[in-house]
């Protein structure tokens, strides 16, 4: 095992051990931002960001999960503006996915290791049209969960195809949860990588260790993907995955694509300010991302 592991480390993959702190940080100085997902609507997103406003509370990143094809232009451009009116990042997910599509495998058990990846010539062309489209109407910040779709609008991005300072993260939804995942993603352009939910610290580390890019962490999840609530192990989050996005409110739900009520989006504000209690009683120190940074992509 010695020589794999020095190969390992010789690309850059490196064993971490219980000691391990990371000392990587946004452009801005910060550790870690809140991200509260699952809002799919611009009514919910009024709601969720007021709410907020109201406890004192900043939310860096919104995320939508249902798909951009299902928001009209209108419902995309009122999500823009309450984004670049509070100052925080809008991220849309691509809508073209096997769940979506005529797929009979992706809805049996071994099929749905497909997840919501792209089938075929034609859905990848929709999803690049959907991008595009949102994209167009000032979006900044686009979710996706197929690899090669991620290579496809990395080269566009980079031929001005789309524009440059568009985000893309990917979900947990994709299945990566190790090291060598995350730096083949980081390679091919991806800004914010969201692993699996359920990895170990140590685990977390290791991704940490071997790229430099944002990881988005779940503090809890719907119960689809294991009920779970993580909000004692945010400290060790902050500690050894920053700069971290810690995902926040999705207890409230009970599945990835729940159509959140107003009621539900100022639920999720209680379940932030749970966790940054947490973070306020047990590492103080925890520097987060000012609101309104410059290093946020915010809608145009």
């Amino acid at each position: 095992m010695d020589e794999t592991k020095e190969f390992l480390k010789k690309i850059g993959i490196k064993e971490t051990f219980e000691e391990f702190k990371s000392y990587k940080r946004f452009n801005d100085g910060g550790q870690y931002r809140f991200e509260v997902p699952g809002i799919q609507s611009p009514k919910t997103m009024d709601a969720l960001l007021k709410e907020s406003v109201k406890n004192n509370i900043f939310i860096h990143r919104v995320t939508q999960t249902k798909g951009i094809m299902l928001l009209s232009d209108d419902e995309i451009t009122q999500m823009v503006d309450l984004a670049k009116d509070y100052g925080c990042e809008l991220f849309l997910s691509v809508g073209p996915r096997a769940t979506y599509d005529t797929s009979a495998t992706v809805h049996t058990k071994e099929g749905s290791r497909i997840g919501y990846r792209l089938r075929g010539y034609d859905n990848l062309v929709y999803a690049i049209e959907d991008v595009k489209r949102a994209c167009g109407l000032g979006v900044r910040g686009i979710l996706l969960y197929d690899e090669g779709l991620l290579w496809v609008l990395n080269k566009m991005r980079c031929e001005g195809e789309l524009p440059e300072n568009v985000h893309f993260k990917l979900s947990a939804h994709a299945g990566h949860s190790n090291p060598a995942s995350a730096k083949l993603l980081q390679e091919n352009g991806l800004d914010s990588l969201n692993p699996v939910r359920d990895l170990q610290i140590p685990m977390i580390a290791a991704i940490r260790n071997a790229c430099d890019m944002a990881i988005d962490l779940h503090t809890e999840n719907p119960k689809s993907t294991g009920g779970f609530i993580r909000h004692y192990e945010v400290p060790k989050f902050i500690d050894v995955a920053a700069p971290v996005y810690l995902k926040t409110g999705g207890s409230v739900a009970a599945n990835h694509n729940w159509d959140t009520t107003e009621k539900e989006a100022i639920a999720r504000i209680k379940q932030v300010m749970l966790v940054k209690r947490v973070i306020d009683k047990y590492c103080p120190q925890a520097v987060p991302s000012p609101a309104k940074s410059d290093d946020l992509s915010i809608p145009e």
